[in-house]
């Protein structure tokens, strides 16, 4: 599933692109966030997406949403979620240009989002693959920021480089990788 910006014409040169976990690595992760009211960014998240952006870089988010399929919150409290950290980014021009998410898991309480496998549940790479298929993407330089195992698993199926981030400032982590598109 995604809410994204309109499709960019698959025409336009390729450019690296960010992809982003969400919980753990935009937002602290006290375990299912789905109000903006819960929802606090991590130190330097949205300075790095803004750094990204301007540096011509795609961002997007990929993130396992198996609240939903749980039955603890809808997919439209994701879309909203989602919808508020726009805005938020857009008070300093900053935007993710498309979010992915996955609701389904095996476990799921409700059959409508259950799955033994889902392809899109990192550490499969459904979401990124998805992305690629939809954006001009230079996936040689593109890279998955993550804060679990599952999340550089998903990268190295997809065929990109994945970093485990252990936390603290977004903006200090990605600082190396920052590079003009």
């Amino acid at each position: 599933m995604a809410n994204v910006s309109p499709p960019v014409t698959r025409t336009a040169p390729p450019r690296p692109a960010l992809f982003l976990d969400r919980d753990g690595v935009l937002n602290e992760d006290p375990g299912y966030v789905h109000r903006w009211e819960d929802f606090h960014w991590i130190p330097g998240a949205r300075e790095a997406v803004a750094a990204f952006n301007r540096a011509g870089w795609w961002v997007f988010v990929v993130t396992n949403q198996s609240g939903v399929g749980r039955g603890y919150y809808a997919e439209d409290d994701v879309v909203t979620l989602h919808a508020k950290m726009s805005e938020s980014l857009a008070e300093i021009e900053a935007r993710i240009d498309a979010f992915y998410y996955c609701p389904q898991h095996p476990d799921a309480a409700l059959d409508a989002y259950r799955h033994p496998d889902p392809p899109d549940r990192k550490p499969n790479p459904g979401m990124i693959l998805r992305a690629l298929n939809e954006w001009p993407v230079d996936l040689s330089r593109s890279i998955m920021i993550g804060d679990k195992p599952s999340d550089l698993e998903a990268a190295r199926r997809a065929g990109i480089r994945g970093l485990l981030f252990p936390g603290d400032d977004l903006m200090a982590f990605l600082q190396p990788e920052l590079k003009p598109a």
